[in-house]
């Protein structure tokens, strides 16, 4: 599956709820199921710098993709990380780096964040680009 039709998945299952708690819900949810990063991978360097809450990221090329896991000390970010790794994991570094993300704005989700949230939102996005950017040369 690639990146767009993963985005044009996740602007369908959020068109499902009608308000933002719904969707506050939802994301907590995703958060629950996120691929939990080994916590020998839970280190300062795999932190994203810009996130108000910690939040770990590690990313493996398997195969010529990307596998991400993550984790986060709160519960929303944890679902928006989720949602990121829903989205980019499994693609390959080329994918990645070209990929426009337009499921956030579809979804509504940057303007329902707090400032600090969305700034992390986008730290979280150059990270994931930046591992992208850093496997291109191995593929």
């Amino acid at each position: 599956m690639s990146i767009a039709e993963r985005q044009d998945e996740v602007v369908e299952e959020f068109s499902m709820f009608e308000d933002w708690m719904d969707k506050y819900e939802h994301l907590i949810s995703l958060g629950k199921e996120l691929p939990i990063i080994d916590e020998a991978k839970k280190q300062d360097n795999n932190l994203i710098k810009g996130c108000q809450s910690r939040v770990w990221l590690d990313a493996q090329l398997q195969d010529g993709k990307i596998v991400f896991t993550a984790d986060s000390d709160a519960i929303i970010t944890k679902g928006i990380i989720a949602l990121m790794i829903r989205v980019f994991t499994d693609s390959s570094p080329q994918e990645i780096i070209a990929s426009d993300l337009t499921f956030i704005d579809e979804i509504g989700l940057k303007e329902h964040l707090s400032p600090t949230r969305s700034n992390g939102l986008v730290s979280m996005i150059k990270q994931m680009k930046m591992y992208a950017i850093a496997f291109q040369t191995q593929v």
